[in-house]
């Protein structure tokens, strides 16, 4: 079987190391996952996720002139199954961004006032420790 770059393959997960995972995808072809390219979410552990003998689908990345495959996992899957809602910080980062100049603007606002509240109460608490406060 001829593997090309940017082809969909079934594989099956022969080993797993410390960097990734190796597939192998015909009788002559294997090819390294490497652990960034497993899941969209962080991976500590390949372990964690795969399996040897695990069946998966993997997308072929690149072919280097000395036979080495690299595959990738979370490539092969279609958007909208690897791409899970982005947490809400993201989410809100991205609002902003899409926003128009007078929301930044009330935005900024917002946020010196919170800041200058903070700075405040921290005062007044090194104040109280000090023992600088007004006596009424």
């Amino acid at each position: 079987m001829a593997i090309e770059v940017g082809s969909i393959l079934d594989g099956v997960v022969t080993g797993i190391v410390k960097f990734g995972a190796f597939v192998q995808m015909d009788e002559e072809n294997s090819g390294l996952v490497h652990i960034s390219e497993i899941s969209d979410e962080y991976v500590k552990e390949v372990s964690d996720i795969l399996s040897k003998g695990q069946k998966v689908k993997v997308k072929v990345l690149n072919i280097e002139s000395d036979g080495k495959i690299a595959l990738s996992i979370k490539r092969a899957q279609p958007k909208s199954e690897h791409r899970k809602d982005l947490p809400q910080a993201v989410q809100l980062n991205r609002e902003v961004h899409k926003s128009d100049a007078s929301n930044f603007d009330d935005m900024l606002n917002k946020f010196m006032k919170v800041s200058n509240e903070k700075i405040e109460s921290a005062k007044q608490r090194r104040n109280v420790r000090q023992g600088k406060t007004k006596r009424r």
